[in-house]
Protein backbone atom coordinates (compact mmCIF):
# COMPACT_ATOMS: atom_id res chain seq x y z
CA UNK A 1 0.00 0.00 0.00
CA UNK A 2 1.55 3.26 -1.11
CA UNK A 3 2.42 5.90 1.47
CA UNK A 4 0.33 9.04 1.25
CA UNK A 5 2.16 12.08 0.01
CA UNK A 6 -0.46 14.49 1.33
CA UNK A 7 -2.97 14.52 4.15
CA UNK A 8 -6.24 13.04 2.86
CA UNK A 9 -9.47 15.00 2.80
CA UNK A 10 -11.81 13.88 5.59
CA UNK A 11 -14.10 16.91 5.66
CA UNK A 12 -17.66 16.55 4.39
CA UNK A 13 -19.94 19.57 4.60
CA UNK A 14 -23.01 18.72 6.64
CA UNK A 15 -21.34 16.08 8.81
CA UNK A 16 -19.23 16.24 11.98
CA UNK A 17 -15.48 16.42 11.41
CA UNK A 18 -13.76 13.64 13.35
CA UNK A 19 -10.07 13.29 14.22
CA UNK A 20 -10.10 9.68 13.00
CA UNK A 21 -11.65 7.53 10.33
CA UNK A 22 -15.42 7.24 10.86
CA UNK A 23 -17.29 3.97 11.26
CA UNK A 24 -20.50 3.41 9.32
CA UNK A 25 -22.57 0.50 10.65
CA UNK A 26 -24.61 -1.55 8.20
CA UNK A 27 -28.34 -2.09 8.73
CA UNK A 28 -29.63 -4.42 5.99
CA UNK A 29 -33.43 -4.48 5.96
CA UNK A 30 -33.52 -7.27 3.39
CA UNK A 31 -34.41 -10.98 3.43
CA UNK A 32 -31.45 -12.01 1.27
CA UNK A 33 -28.37 -10.18 2.53
CA UNK A 34 -25.16 -12.06 1.79
CA UNK A 35 -23.77 -11.13 5.20
CA UNK A 36 -26.54 -11.72 7.71
CA UNK A 37 -29.11 -13.86 5.91
CA UNK A 38 -32.06 -11.57 6.61
CA UNK A 39 -31.67 -11.44 10.40
CA UNK A 40 -32.83 -7.80 10.43
CA UNK A 41 -35.56 -7.95 7.79
CA UNK A 42 -38.36 -7.13 10.21
CA UNK A 43 -38.46 -3.40 11.11
CA UNK A 44 -38.21 -3.93 14.87
CA UNK A 45 -35.22 -6.24 14.47
CA UNK A 46 -33.53 -3.67 12.22
CA UNK A 47 -34.22 -0.85 14.67
CA UNK A 48 -32.82 -2.86 17.58
CA UNK A 49 -29.75 -3.74 15.53
CA UNK A 50 -29.21 -0.08 14.67
CA UNK A 51 -29.41 0.84 18.35
CA UNK A 52 -26.84 -1.88 19.11
CA UNK A 53 -24.49 -0.47 16.48
CA UNK A 54 -24.85 3.02 17.94
CA UNK A 55 -24.16 1.70 21.43
CA UNK A 56 -21.05 0.01 20.05
CA UNK A 57 -19.81 3.39 18.84
CA UNK A 58 -20.83 3.59 15.18
CA UNK A 59 -20.72 7.18 13.90
CA UNK A 60 -23.24 6.63 11.10
CA UNK A 61 -25.82 3.99 10.20
CA UNK A 62 -26.31 2.93 6.59
CA UNK A 63 -29.88 1.67 6.13
CA UNK A 64 -30.73 -0.19 2.95
CA UNK A 65 -33.76 -2.11 1.71
CA UNK A 66 -32.48 -3.54 -1.56
CA UNK A 67 -29.80 -6.23 -1.74
CA UNK A 68 -26.87 -5.48 -4.04
CA UNK A 69 -25.17 -8.87 -3.66
CA UNK A 70 -24.04 -10.42 -6.97
CA UNK A 71 -27.00 -11.82 -8.85
CA UNK A 72 -29.64 -10.01 -6.79
CA UNK A 73 -32.76 -8.80 -8.57
CA UNK A 74 -34.31 -5.42 -7.91
CA UNK A 75 -37.33 -4.97 -5.64
CA UNK A 76 -40.29 -2.67 -6.37
CA UNK A 77 -39.89 0.86 -5.08
CA UNK A 78 -42.93 0.42 -2.82
CA UNK A 79 -41.32 -2.56 -1.14
CA UNK A 80 -38.01 -0.77 -0.68
CA UNK A 81 -39.84 2.11 1.01
CA UNK A 82 -41.92 -0.24 3.17
CA UNK A 83 -38.76 -1.85 4.47
CA UNK A 84 -36.69 1.18 5.36
CA UNK A 85 -38.83 4.21 6.19
CA UNK A 86 -40.03 2.99 9.63
CA UNK A 87 -36.46 2.02 10.50
CA UNK A 88 -35.03 5.39 9.46
CA UNK A 89 -37.72 7.30 11.35
CA UNK A 90 -37.12 5.39 14.56
CA UNK A 91 -33.32 5.54 14.45
CA UNK A 92 -33.26 9.22 13.47
CA UNK A 93 -35.51 9.98 16.44
CA UNK A 94 -32.88 8.27 18.60
CA UNK A 95 -30.32 10.74 17.29
CA UNK A 96 -28.56 8.54 14.72
CA UNK A 97 -26.96 10.09 11.67
CA UNK A 98 -28.56 7.97 8.97
CA UNK A 99 -27.29 7.21 5.50
CA UNK A 100 -29.89 5.76 3.13
CA UNK A 101 -28.45 3.12 0.82
CA UNK A 102 -30.51 3.42 -2.35
CA UNK A 103 -30.25 3.93 -6.10
CA UNK A 104 -33.69 5.53 -6.41
CA UNK A 105 -34.39 9.24 -6.12
CA UNK A 106 -37.91 8.65 -4.80
CA UNK A 107 -36.57 6.46 -2.01
CA UNK A 108 -33.81 8.95 -1.23
CA UNK A 109 -36.38 11.77 -1.07
CA UNK A 110 -38.71 9.96 1.32
CA UNK A 111 -35.77 8.75 3.41
CA UNK A 112 -34.45 12.30 3.82
CA UNK A 113 -37.95 13.44 4.78
CA UNK A 114 -37.96 10.63 7.38
CA UNK A 115 -34.69 11.83 8.88
CA UNK A 116 -31.82 10.47 6.76
CA UNK A 117 -28.92 12.93 6.39
CA UNK A 118 -26.74 11.17 3.80
CA UNK A 119 -27.55 9.53 0.46
CA UNK A 120 -25.40 6.49 -0.36
CA UNK A 121 -25.95 5.66 -4.03
CA UNK A 122 -24.01 2.60 -5.15
CA UNK A 123 -24.78 3.48 -8.77
CA UNK A 124 -23.17 6.90 -8.49
CA UNK A 125 -26.19 8.54 -10.08
CA UNK A 126 -26.33 6.17 -13.06
CA UNK A 127 -29.35 4.07 -12.09
CA UNK A 128 -31.82 6.93 -11.75
CA UNK A 129 -31.46 10.19 -13.71
CA UNK A 130 -33.42 12.00 -11.00
CA UNK A 131 -30.95 11.16 -8.22
CA UNK A 132 -28.38 13.88 -8.84
CA UNK A 133 -30.99 16.66 -9.20
CA UNK A 134 -32.62 15.50 -5.96
CA UNK A 135 -29.38 15.38 -3.98
CA UNK A 136 -28.42 18.80 -5.33
CA UNK A 137 -31.73 20.27 -4.20
CA UNK A 138 -31.65 18.52 -0.82
CA UNK A 139 -28.09 19.73 -0.12
CA UNK A 140 -27.14 16.53 1.70
CA UNK A 141 -23.84 14.63 1.60
CA UNK A 142 -23.67 12.18 -1.30
CA UNK A 143 -21.68 8.95 -1.39
CA UNK A 144 -20.87 8.22 -5.01
CA UNK A 145 -19.67 4.69 -5.70
CA UNK A 146 -17.87 3.22 -8.70
CA UNK A 147 -20.46 1.11 -10.53
CA UNK A 148 -20.74 -0.58 -13.89
CA UNK A 149 -24.21 -2.08 -13.73
CA UNK A 150 -26.84 -3.80 -11.66
CA UNK A 151 -26.15 -6.85 -9.50
CA UNK A 152 -27.81 -9.28 -11.93
CA UNK A 153 -24.96 -8.98 -14.43
CA UNK A 154 -22.23 -6.90 -12.80
CA UNK A 155 -19.73 -9.77 -12.66
CA UNK A 156 -19.60 -9.85 -16.46
CA UNK A 157 -18.43 -6.22 -16.38
CA UNK A 158 -15.34 -6.91 -14.27
CA UNK A 159 -12.97 -6.38 -17.19
CA UNK A 160 -10.10 -3.92 -16.77
CA UNK A 161 -6.71 -3.25 -18.28
CA UNK A 162 -5.55 -1.23 -15.26
CA UNK A 163 -8.25 -1.36 -12.59
CA UNK A 164 -6.81 1.44 -10.46
CA UNK A 165 -6.46 3.86 -13.36
CA UNK A 166 -9.85 2.98 -14.82
CA UNK A 167 -11.75 3.21 -11.54
CA UNK A 168 -10.06 6.54 -10.83
CA UNK A 169 -10.96 7.88 -14.27
CA UNK A 170 -14.57 6.70 -14.08
CA UNK A 171 -15.02 8.15 -10.60
CA UNK A 172 -13.60 11.46 -11.80
CA UNK A 173 -16.11 11.48 -14.68
CA UNK A 174 -18.99 10.76 -12.30
CA UNK A 175 -17.88 13.52 -9.94
CA UNK A 176 -17.78 15.95 -12.85
CA UNK A 177 -21.32 14.93 -13.80
CA UNK A 178 -22.56 15.24 -10.22
CA UNK A 179 -21.01 18.68 -9.78
CA UNK A 180 -22.38 19.74 -13.16
CA UNK A 181 -25.79 18.64 -11.89
CA UNK A 182 -25.57 20.96 -8.92
CA UNK A 183 -24.09 18.85 -6.11
CA UNK A 184 -21.50 20.83 -4.16
CA UNK A 185 -18.05 19.17 -4.39
CA UNK A 186 -17.57 19.46 -0.63
CA UNK A 187 -20.60 17.20 -0.07
CA UNK A 188 -19.30 14.33 -2.23
CA UNK A 189 -17.68 11.18 -0.82
CA UNK A 190 -16.20 8.55 -3.14
CA UNK A 191 -16.39 4.77 -2.81
CA UNK A 192 -14.30 2.51 -5.09
CA UNK A 193 -17.02 -0.16 -4.92
CA UNK A 194 -15.15 -3.21 -3.69
CA UNK A 195 -16.84 -6.33 -5.04
CA UNK A 196 -19.00 -4.43 -7.53
CA UNK A 197 -17.99 -5.48 -11.04
CA UNK A 198 -14.61 -6.46 -9.64
CA UNK A 199 -12.75 -9.69 -9.03
CA UNK A 200 -10.71 -10.36 -5.90
CA UNK A 201 -7.56 -9.29 -7.77
CA UNK A 202 -9.22 -5.98 -8.62
CA UNK A 203 -10.32 -5.42 -5.03
CA UNK A 204 -6.83 -6.01 -3.63
CA UNK A 205 -5.31 -3.68 -6.22
CA UNK A 206 -7.70 -0.89 -5.23
CA UNK A 207 -7.16 -1.14 -1.47
CA UNK A 208 -3.43 -1.26 -2.14
CA UNK A 209 -3.48 2.00 -4.13
CA UNK A 210 -5.71 4.34 -2.17
CA UNK A 211 -3.20 7.08 -2.96
CA UNK A 212 -4.46 7.15 -6.55
CA UNK A 213 -8.04 7.58 -5.34
CA UNK A 214 -7.09 10.20 -2.74
CA UNK A 215 -5.65 12.25 -5.60
CA UNK A 216 -9.24 12.94 -6.68
CA UNK A 217 -9.44 15.24 -3.66
CA UNK A 218 -12.59 13.85 -2.08
CA UNK A 219 -13.03 11.77 1.11
CA UNK A 220 -13.09 8.01 0.62
CA UNK A 221 -15.55 5.49 2.04
CA UNK A 222 -14.21 1.93 1.94
CA UNK A 223 -16.61 -0.98 2.31
CA UNK A 224 -14.63 -4.21 2.76
CA UNK A 225 -16.91 -5.83 5.30
CA UNK A 226 -17.33 -9.59 4.82
CA UNK A 227 -16.75 -9.24 1.07
CA UNK A 228 -16.04 -12.17 -1.27
CA UNK A 229 -12.38 -11.30 -1.76
CA UNK A 230 -11.79 -11.79 1.96
CA UNK A 231 -13.64 -15.09 1.92
CA UNK A 232 -11.46 -16.33 -0.92
CA UNK A 233 -8.28 -15.22 0.81
CA UNK A 234 -9.33 -17.21 3.88
CA UNK A 235 -10.49 -20.31 2.01
CA UNK A 236 -10.05 -23.61 3.80
CA UNK A 237 -8.03 -26.63 2.63
CA UNK A 238 -10.97 -27.69 0.47
CA UNK A 239 -10.85 -24.38 -1.40
CA UNK A 240 -14.25 -23.26 -0.16
CA UNK A 241 -14.35 -19.53 0.73
CA UNK A 242 -14.83 -18.78 4.39
CA UNK A 243 -18.51 -17.97 5.12
CA UNK A 244 -19.42 -14.29 5.32
CA UNK A 245 -20.14 -14.18 9.08
CA UNK A 246 -16.65 -15.57 9.75
CA UNK A 247 -14.79 -12.81 7.89
CA UNK A 248 -14.97 -10.13 10.58
CA UNK A 249 -11.38 -10.46 11.82
CA UNK A 250 -10.08 -10.02 8.27
CA UNK A 251 -12.47 -7.11 7.80
CA UNK A 252 -11.08 -5.39 10.88
CA UNK A 253 -7.51 -5.96 9.76
CA UNK A 254 -8.28 -4.29 6.45
CA UNK A 255 -10.27 -1.51 8.13
CA UNK A 256 -7.19 -0.71 10.22
CA UNK A 257 -5.02 -0.49 7.11
CA UNK A 258 -7.34 1.73 5.08
CA UNK A 259 -7.98 3.96 8.10
CA UNK A 260 -4.22 4.37 8.52
CA UNK A 261 -4.03 5.31 4.84
CA UNK A 262 -6.56 8.09 5.04
CA UNK A 263 -10.03 6.63 4.54
CA UNK A 264 -12.80 8.98 5.66
CA UNK A 265 -14.96 6.07 6.79
CA UNK A 266 -15.21 2.31 6.76
CA UNK A 267 -18.56 0.60 6.23
CA UNK A 268 -18.77 -2.47 8.45
CA UNK A 269 -21.06 -4.96 10.14
CA UNK A 270 -19.00 -5.30 13.37
CA UNK A 271 -18.98 -1.74 14.71
CA UNK A 272 -17.33 -2.18 18.12
CA UNK A 273 -14.30 -3.91 16.64
CA UNK A 274 -14.05 -1.34 13.86
CA UNK A 275 -14.09 1.53 16.35
CA UNK A 276 -11.10 -0.05 18.10
CA UNK A 277 -9.37 -0.50 14.76
CA UNK A 278 -9.75 3.09 13.57
CA UNK A 279 -8.63 4.44 16.95
CA UNK A 280 -5.48 2.34 16.73
CA UNK A 281 -4.87 3.61 13.20
CA UNK A 282 -5.35 7.21 14.34
CA UNK A 283 -2.89 6.78 17.22
CA UNK A 284 -0.25 5.34 14.91
CA UNK A 285 -0.68 8.24 12.51
CA UNK A 286 -0.77 10.93 15.19
CA UNK A 287 1.17 10.38 18.45
CA UNK A 288 -0.97 13.07 20.13
CA UNK A 289 -4.27 11.34 19.25
CA UNK A 290 -4.05 8.83 22.10
CA UNK A 291 -3.79 11.59 24.70
CA UNK A 292 -6.67 13.54 23.18
CA UNK A 293 -8.74 10.36 23.12
CA UNK A 294 -8.05 9.64 26.77
CA UNK A 295 -5.02 7.40 26.53
CA UNK A 296 -1.88 7.62 28.66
Amino acid sequence: MAVLATRPNRRVTGLPELDRCAVMGVVNVTPDSFSDGGRYFEPQAAIEHGIELLAAGADYLDVGGESTRPGALRVPVEEELRRIIPVIKALAQDGAIISVDTMRAQVAREAVEAGARIVNDVSGGQADPEMIPFVASARVPYILMHWRGHSADMNSRAVYGDVVAEVRRELAEHVERAVGGGIAPDRIVLDPGLGFAKTAVHDWALVGHLDALHSLGRPLLIGPSRKRFLGRLLAGPDGEPRPAPDRDVATIALATLVAAHGAWAVRVHAAAEAIDAVRVAAAVGDPHYANRAGGH
